[in-house]
C-alpha cells in the first residue's frame, strides 16, 4: 500500500524537520548558538512488484557558519575568530563552544554562562586569581593581569566530517579536535561575543514550507484510508 506508507514516512521527516527549525527559532537571541539542519535520502523499496521511493528519517547535522560578532563592552566576553572553538569540561567530557560569555568564580575557575570549565590548549581548566585586578584577552587567548601572564583560552578546530553531538550549547565530536597553533587565521576578540548563526526570516519560511508539506501528506493519508474502507465496503460481503 504504497498510497499509505509514502506519505506516512513524509510526515515522519517533516515533523523532524519542524522539531529543528522551532528549536533553531527557540535559540535564535542565543550566543554561539549553531542552526541543526536535517538531510534526507531516498529509501528504495523493491519488495512488491514496483519499486516505491520513501523518504528517510533524516540524518541530522550542525550548521558550521558562523554567526554574527556582536559588541558588548564586557572584557570576560570573547568572541572566536575563524572556524576554531573553546573547550569546556562537562558531565559527558570534553566539549566545544562558541559561547564566550565567561565569568570568574570565587575559587578562580574560569567559567562558561553555563557554570562549565574552560579549557586551555592543554586541557587544563583555567584558573585566575579573582582578586588580581583586570584582565586582558590577546587575538592569540592569552590572558594577562597587569604584567603577568597567566592562562591562555584554548582554541581547537575540529576535523572536517567529524559527527557532532549536542551537549546544550556545546557540542562533542566523534574525533579528536586539534589545538590551534596558527593565529593569523583564528583567534578571539575581547569585549565580544557571537550571535546565533539562525537567519529567522529564513527559518520562518521553512517552517511555512514544512507545515504545508505535512498537511499535504496528511491529507494523502487520508485519502488512501478512504479509499481502501470503499473499497472494503464495495468488494466486501454483503
Amino acid at each position: 500500500m504504497p498510497s499509505l506508507y509514502v506519505p506516512l514516512a513524509a510526515q515522519v521527516a517533516t515533523e523532524r524537520r519542524m522539531a529543528t527549525i522551532a528549536n533553531n527559532i527557540a535559540n535564535m537571541s542565543t550566543p554561539g548558538f549553531r542552526a541543526e539542519e536535517i538531510k534526507f535520502e531516498n529509501l528504495l523499496s523493491t519488495v512488491g512488484k514496483d519499486e516505491v521511493a520513501f523518504v528517510s528519517e533524516g540524518e541530522s547535522y550542525t550548521s558550521l557558519v558562523a554567526g554574527p560578532a556582536i559588541y558588548t563592552g564586557n572584557p570576560l566576553d570573547v568572541a572566536v575568530q575563524g572556524d576554531s572553538w573553546f573547550a569546556v569540561q562537562t558531565p559527558a567530557g570534553r566539549a566545544y563552544t562558541r559561547d564566550g560569555r565567561l565569568h570568574i568564580a570565587p575559587t578562580g575557575e574560569v567559567l562558561t554562562v553555563d557554570n562549565l570549565p574552560v579549557l586551555d590548549s592543554g586541557g587544563t581548566a583555567l584558573l585566575i586569581d579573582p582578586a588580581g585586578g583586570e584582565i586582558k584577552i590577546g587575538a592569540d587567548g592569552a590572558l594577562t593581569q597587569g604584567a603577568n601572564r597567566v592562562g591562555t583560552l584554548g582554541l581547537f578546530t575540529l576535523p572536517a566530517g567529524a559527527k557532532l553531538t549536542r551537549q546544550g550549547n556545546a557540542v562533542i565530536p566523534d574525533q579528536a579536535a586539534q589545538p590551534v597553533q596558527d593565529f593569523s587565521i583564528f583567534g578571539v576578540r575581547q569585549g565580544y561575543i557571537e550571535g546565533a548563526n539562525v537567519d529567522p526570516i529564513m527559518e520562518m519560511t521553512r517552517l511555512i514550507a514544512v507545515q504545508r508539506t505535512f498537511e499535504m501528506a496528511a491529507q494523502a493519508v487520508q485519502q488512501s484510508e478512504d479509499q481502501t474502507s470503499e473499497t472494503i465496503r464495495t468488494l466486501g460481503p454483503s
